[in-house]
């Protein structure tokens, strides 16, 4: 029987799923016809992407995604509390842009990207690929403090996203990391491809960890290409090249069921479909999106557009 109190997630998408990575980028699509196709598609809710991709004016911005009946879910910054206290200037500053930016437009989250250990420019190694203890703890104060400064600064909620290539990934990791920190400041941006691209359950975890989930990131992994990129130890920004990353429903998780899992949590998360392209095609992206968020109202009842 359908619960009718319950509306289902908001689903939007991301600059990601148009194959941006960074603020500027000669082979990205620019970023007027980013937002023109995210409309055609059929969303109403988006992410901020790399500081600096969008416009950055308030009012403009607010402007661009007015006449375009669309509205902004999440900012994005990248830390590396790991290395030490020299860090928390880094991601206080790059916060204090985005969050400012992104509460002016109504956002309420921040995602927080950890560093990776292997470059998501060119694949090159940049330190070890695992933490010793005082590197977790580092990591988990910081964020905690993070948490708490930009919920006291701006009101915003902090929702960390585990990463391929990055130091926090497995659901060992994960958990480790939710032991850690203070479900008061810190939560997870639980990105579905992600977590499986290391062999994680994401249902699991969402029910071992309700209340931390804060967010969603929907997106999914080709397995028959997977255990070949492990295997072969490839980096992650070589395995998007390749197509690691595919529309659903041709590769893992399901979606249906982390939707209908997380909206029984809480209607108000936001499920944003964030499938890894970059180095695409600009042409490629959109008919992508519009197919996904096909997928995705065809495959559950609990999904809306705002």
């Amino acid at each position: 029987m359908t619960d009718t109190t319950n509306p289902g997630l908001r689903i939007g998408t991301a600059p990601d799923s148009w194959g941006v990575w960074f603020p500027n980028d000669p082979k990205q699509v620019p970023w007027e016809r980013f937002l023109d196709e995210v409309q055609q598609a059929g969303y109403e809710w988006i992410e901020l992407g790399p500081y600096g991709y969008l416009p950055t004016d308030p009012s403009r911005l607010q402007d661009e995604l007015g006449k375009r009946n669309l509205k902004l879910s999440a900012g994005t910054v990248f830390t590396g509390f790991h290395k030490g206290d020299e860090q928390w200037k880094r991601a206080w500053d790059q916060s204090l842009e985005v969050a400012g930016l992104a509460t002016r437009l109504g956002a309420e989250h921040l995602v927080v990207i950890p560093d990776l250990w292997r470059s998501h420019e060119d694949g090159a190694t940049l330190e070890a690929r695992t933490l010793d203890d005082e590197q977790w703890k580092k990591l988990a104060i910081g964020h905690d403090r993070l948490g708490k400064a930009i919920f006291e600064e701006f009101g915003m909620r902090q929702q960390f996203h585990s990463h391929a290539d990055s130091h926090v990934g497995t659901y060992r990791e994960v958990e480790r990391f939710l032991h850690e920190t203070d479900r008061r400041y810190t939560n997870l941006c639980l990105d579905t491809g992600h977590f499986s691209y290391y062999g994680g359950d994401n249902l699991s975890l969402i029910q071992a960890y309700p209340e931390r989930i804060g967010y969603l990131h929907l997106k999914q992994v080709d397995t028959s290409r997977l255990f070949d990129v492990l295997k072969n130890d490839q980096s992650f920004v070589d395995a998007v090249a390749e197509g690691i990353m595919v529309e659903p429903p041709k590769g893992v998780p399901e979606f249906a069921p982390i939707i209908e899992a997380v909206s029984a949590i809480d209607p108000e998360i936001f499920g944003i479909v964030e499938q890894d392209m970059y180095g695409c095609d600009v042409d490629a992206p959109f008919p992508i999106a519009a197919r996904t968020r096909e997928h995705i109202f065809g495959c559950t009842r609990m999904a809306r557009v705002s």
